[in-house]
Protein backbone atom coordinates (compact mmCIF):
# COMPACT_ATOMS: atom_id res chain seq x y z
CA UNK A 1 0.00 0.00 0.00
CA UNK A 2 1.15 3.54 -0.33
CA UNK A 3 2.17 6.25 1.98
CA UNK A 4 -0.47 8.46 0.88
CA UNK A 5 -3.37 6.05 1.82
CA UNK A 6 -5.07 6.00 5.17
CA UNK A 7 -5.35 2.45 6.17
CA UNK A 8 -8.81 0.70 6.70
CA UNK A 9 -7.79 -0.16 10.40
CA UNK A 10 -6.46 2.92 11.73
CA UNK A 11 -8.55 4.39 14.58
CA UNK A 12 -10.97 7.49 13.87
CA UNK A 13 -10.15 10.90 15.37
CA UNK A 14 -12.83 12.48 17.25
CA UNK A 15 -14.39 15.42 15.39
CA UNK A 16 -13.73 18.68 17.87
CA UNK A 17 -15.75 21.52 18.27
CA UNK A 18 -14.62 24.80 18.36
CA UNK A 19 -16.56 26.49 21.00
CA UNK A 20 -15.82 23.29 23.41
CA UNK A 21 -12.81 23.62 25.91
CA UNK A 22 -10.70 21.15 26.15
CA UNK A 23 -11.70 20.55 30.06
CA UNK A 24 -15.75 19.51 29.44
CA UNK A 25 -14.28 15.97 28.54
CA UNK A 26 -12.56 15.86 32.28
CA UNK A 27 -15.05 17.68 34.52
CA UNK A 28 -19.04 16.34 35.67
CA UNK A 29 -21.82 17.92 33.95
CA UNK A 30 -23.67 19.93 36.45
CA UNK A 31 -27.61 20.01 36.62
CA UNK A 32 -29.12 24.14 36.67
CA UNK A 33 -30.32 24.78 40.12
CA UNK A 34 -33.88 24.69 40.64
CA UNK A 35 -36.02 28.43 41.47
CA UNK A 36 -37.25 28.53 45.35
CA UNK A 37 -40.14 28.89 46.25
CA UNK A 38 -39.86 30.64 49.49
CA UNK A 39 -40.00 34.71 48.85
CA UNK A 40 -37.05 36.51 49.52
CA UNK A 41 -37.46 38.25 53.20
CA UNK A 42 -39.00 41.78 53.17
CA UNK A 43 -36.95 44.73 53.67
CA UNK A 44 -37.21 46.23 56.89
CA UNK A 45 -39.37 49.30 55.22
CA UNK A 46 -41.37 46.91 53.75
CA UNK A 47 -42.14 45.16 57.45
CA UNK A 48 -42.68 48.61 59.08
CA UNK A 49 -45.04 49.28 56.48
CA UNK A 50 -46.89 46.26 56.93
CA UNK A 51 -47.28 46.56 60.66
CA UNK A 52 -48.66 50.04 60.12
CA UNK A 53 -51.64 48.95 58.07
CA UNK A 54 -51.76 46.31 60.35
CA UNK A 55 -52.51 48.83 63.27
CA UNK A 56 -54.37 50.95 61.69
CA UNK A 57 -56.88 48.44 60.84
CA UNK A 58 -56.86 47.18 64.30
CA UNK A 59 -57.31 50.83 65.68
CA UNK A 60 -60.31 51.80 62.77
CA UNK A 61 -62.06 48.05 64.07
CA UNK A 62 -61.61 49.17 67.74
CA UNK A 63 -62.99 52.67 66.85
CA UNK A 64 -66.52 51.15 65.70
CA UNK A 65 -66.81 49.06 68.31
CA UNK A 66 -66.62 52.18 70.23
CA UNK A 67 -69.36 53.74 68.23
CA UNK A 68 -71.46 50.90 68.39
CA UNK A 69 -71.31 51.12 72.57
CA UNK A 70 -71.90 54.52 72.57
CA UNK A 71 -74.68 54.25 69.98
CA UNK A 72 -76.39 51.19 72.45
CA UNK A 73 -75.73 53.61 76.09
CA UNK A 74 -77.69 56.63 73.97
CA UNK A 75 -80.93 53.98 72.99
CA UNK A 76 -80.67 53.24 76.38
CA UNK A 77 -80.89 56.86 77.40
CA UNK A 78 -83.94 57.07 75.10
CA UNK A 79 -85.62 54.36 76.98
CA UNK A 80 -84.97 56.05 80.47
CA UNK A 81 -86.08 59.35 79.84
CA UNK A 82 -89.44 57.82 77.93
CA UNK A 83 -89.69 55.39 81.25
CA UNK A 84 -89.52 58.93 83.43
CA UNK A 85 -92.00 59.88 81.59
CA UNK A 86 -94.01 57.05 82.12
CA UNK A 87 -93.05 57.15 85.45
CA UNK A 88 -94.47 60.67 85.91
CA UNK A 89 -97.72 59.66 84.05
CA UNK A 90 -98.41 56.78 87.02
CA UNK A 91 -97.61 59.08 89.84
CA UNK A 92 -100.64 61.73 88.56
CA UNK A 93 -102.63 58.74 88.08
CA UNK A 94 -102.00 57.62 91.77
CA UNK A 95 -102.78 61.44 92.52
CA UNK A 96 -106.08 61.90 90.39
CA UNK A 97 -107.35 58.53 92.08
CA UNK A 98 -106.47 59.45 95.36
CA UNK A 99 -108.21 62.63 94.70
CA UNK A 100 -111.32 60.93 93.48
CA UNK A 101 -111.70 58.64 95.88
CA UNK A 102 -111.73 61.45 98.78
CA UNK A 103 -114.48 62.95 96.97
CA UNK A 104 -116.58 60.05 97.59
CA UNK A 105 -115.58 60.66 101.29
CA UNK A 106 -117.02 64.49 101.22
CA UNK A 107 -120.39 63.49 99.09
CA UNK A 108 -121.07 60.77 101.95
CA UNK A 109 -120.85 63.63 104.49
CA UNK A 110 -122.68 65.66 102.51
CA UNK A 111 -125.12 63.34 101.60
CA UNK A 112 -125.86 62.14 105.12
CA UNK A 113 -127.17 65.42 106.40
CA UNK A 114 -129.54 65.43 103.20
CA UNK A 115 -130.71 62.41 104.04
CA UNK A 116 -131.08 63.23 107.30
CA UNK A 117 -133.33 66.54 106.60
CA UNK A 118 -135.42 63.85 103.99
CA UNK A 119 -136.13 61.64 107.20
CA UNK A 120 -137.36 64.31 109.41
CA UNK A 121 -139.52 65.62 106.53
CA UNK A 122 -143.22 64.65 106.09
CA UNK A 123 -146.28 64.63 108.08
CA UNK A 124 -146.50 64.34 111.82
CA UNK A 125 -148.06 60.34 111.54
CA UNK A 126 -145.95 59.26 108.59
CA UNK A 127 -143.31 56.70 108.83
CA UNK A 128 -139.93 57.95 109.46
CA UNK A 129 -137.69 57.51 106.19
CA UNK A 130 -134.54 55.99 106.82
CA UNK A 131 -132.25 56.06 103.68
CA UNK A 132 -130.71 52.43 102.35
CA UNK A 133 -127.27 51.87 102.95
CA UNK A 134 -125.23 48.42 102.05
CA UNK A 135 -122.36 49.59 103.17
CA UNK A 136 -120.10 52.68 104.95
CA UNK A 137 -118.21 54.91 102.56
CA UNK A 138 -114.49 53.98 103.31
CA UNK A 139 -112.50 56.05 101.33
CA UNK A 140 -108.81 55.13 100.15
CA UNK A 141 -107.88 52.53 102.09
CA UNK A 142 -104.11 52.06 100.63
CA UNK A 143 -101.56 54.10 101.36
CA UNK A 144 -99.25 54.94 98.38
CA UNK A 145 -95.23 54.11 98.77
CA UNK A 146 -94.06 57.17 100.06
CA UNK A 147 -90.45 56.80 97.96
CA UNK A 148 -92.36 56.16 94.75
CA UNK A 149 -94.47 59.42 95.39
CA UNK A 150 -90.91 61.19 96.20
CA UNK A 151 -89.42 59.86 93.01
CA UNK A 152 -92.84 60.84 90.89
CA UNK A 153 -92.78 64.38 92.41
CA UNK A 154 -89.22 64.81 92.21
CA UNK A 155 -89.06 63.85 88.41
CA UNK A 156 -92.55 65.50 88.01
CA UNK A 157 -90.97 69.12 88.99
CA UNK A 158 -87.97 68.72 87.01
CA UNK A 159 -90.17 68.42 83.93
CA UNK A 160 -91.82 71.54 85.10
CA UNK A 161 -88.82 73.49 85.19
CA UNK A 162 -87.56 72.15 81.86
CA UNK A 163 -84.65 70.31 83.52
CA UNK A 164 -83.45 67.35 82.34
CA UNK A 165 -84.93 63.99 83.87
CA UNK A 166 -81.17 62.74 84.47
CA UNK A 167 -77.91 64.33 85.25
CA UNK A 168 -75.30 63.91 82.31
CA UNK A 169 -72.72 61.36 82.72
CA UNK A 170 -69.54 62.45 84.49
CA UNK A 171 -67.48 59.55 85.27
CA UNK A 172 -66.30 59.15 81.65
CA UNK A 173 -62.37 59.12 81.37
CA UNK A 174 -60.89 62.44 80.16
CA UNK A 175 -57.92 61.71 77.43
CA UNK A 176 -55.45 64.63 77.04
CA UNK A 177 -54.20 64.24 74.00
CA UNK A 178 -54.14 62.26 70.69
CA UNK A 179 -52.71 59.05 70.45
CA UNK A 180 -49.63 58.82 68.85
CA UNK A 181 -49.33 54.99 68.04
CA UNK A 182 -52.05 52.56 66.46
CA UNK A 183 -51.47 50.93 70.11
CA UNK A 184 -52.34 53.91 71.92
CA UNK A 185 -54.69 54.42 69.78
CA UNK A 186 -56.11 51.27 70.45
CA UNK A 187 -56.10 51.53 74.16
CA UNK A 188 -57.81 54.37 74.00
CA UNK A 189 -60.83 53.33 72.55
CA UNK A 190 -61.05 50.44 74.74
CA UNK A 191 -61.45 52.16 77.65
CA UNK A 192 -64.53 54.77 75.58
CA UNK A 193 -65.82 50.72 75.59
CA UNK A 194 -65.36 50.33 78.97
CA UNK A 195 -67.10 53.20 80.30
CA UNK A 196 -69.84 52.78 77.13
CA UNK A 197 -69.77 49.23 79.15
CA UNK A 198 -70.06 50.82 82.35
CA UNK A 199 -72.84 53.36 81.37
CA UNK A 200 -75.12 51.19 80.12
CA UNK A 201 -75.19 48.48 82.78
CA UNK A 202 -76.08 51.75 85.42
CA UNK A 203 -79.04 52.40 82.75
CA UNK A 204 -79.92 48.92 82.60
CA UNK A 205 -80.38 48.58 86.91
CA UNK A 206 -82.30 51.94 86.57
CA UNK A 207 -84.55 50.59 84.17
CA UNK A 208 -85.43 47.72 86.09
CA UNK A 209 -85.89 49.91 89.09
CA UNK A 210 -88.33 52.20 87.65
CA UNK A 211 -90.40 48.96 85.90
CA UNK A 212 -90.50 47.28 89.30
CA UNK A 213 -91.67 50.66 91.48
CA UNK A 214 -94.26 51.06 88.14
CA UNK A 215 -95.36 47.88 88.70
CA UNK A 216 -96.06 47.81 92.39
CA UNK A 217 -97.90 51.53 92.20
CA UNK A 218 -99.96 50.08 89.23
CA UNK A 219 -101.21 46.94 91.40
CA UNK A 220 -102.19 49.70 93.86
CA UNK A 221 -103.98 51.47 91.91
CA UNK A 222 -105.54 48.65 90.49
CA UNK A 223 -107.05 47.81 93.64
CA UNK A 224 -107.61 51.56 94.79
CA UNK A 225 -109.55 51.98 91.81
CA UNK A 226 -111.73 48.57 92.58
CA UNK A 227 -112.40 49.87 95.99
CA UNK A 228 -113.32 53.26 94.47
CA UNK A 229 -115.66 51.99 92.32
CA UNK A 230 -117.66 50.15 95.26
CA UNK A 231 -118.05 53.17 97.08
CA UNK A 232 -119.01 55.11 94.31
CA UNK A 233 -121.93 52.11 93.51
CA UNK A 234 -122.75 52.42 97.20
CA UNK A 235 -123.44 56.44 96.66
CA UNK A 236 -125.42 55.92 93.55
CA UNK A 237 -127.65 53.73 95.58
CA UNK A 238 -128.40 56.30 98.20
CA UNK A 239 -128.36 59.40 95.82
CA UNK A 240 -131.25 57.35 93.97
CA UNK A 241 -133.26 56.43 97.27
CA UNK A 242 -132.88 60.09 98.44
CA UNK A 243 -134.49 61.46 95.05
CA UNK A 244 -137.13 59.06 95.06
CA UNK A 245 -138.20 60.37 98.75
CA UNK A 246 -137.60 63.86 97.59
CA UNK A 247 -140.31 63.18 94.81
CA UNK A 248 -142.64 61.79 97.32
CA UNK A 249 -141.88 64.82 99.36
CA UNK A 250 -143.05 66.72 96.58
CA UNK A 251 -145.99 65.22 95.20
CA UNK A 252 -147.86 65.31 98.37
Amino acid sequence: MSSGKRSFFAPKKKATNPFDSGSDDDKPQRRPARASSVPPPESDEQQRGGSSLSGSAGGDRAEETTRRAQGCVRIAEEMRDTASKTLVTVHQQGQQIHRTHMMAVDIDQDLSRSEKLLGDLGGLFSKKWKPKKNGAIRGPMLTRDDSFIRKGSHLEQRQKLGLADHPPRSNARQFSSEPSSALEKVEMEKGKQDDALSDLGNILIELKGMAVDMGSEIERQTKAMGDAEKDYDELNIRVKGANTRARRLLGR
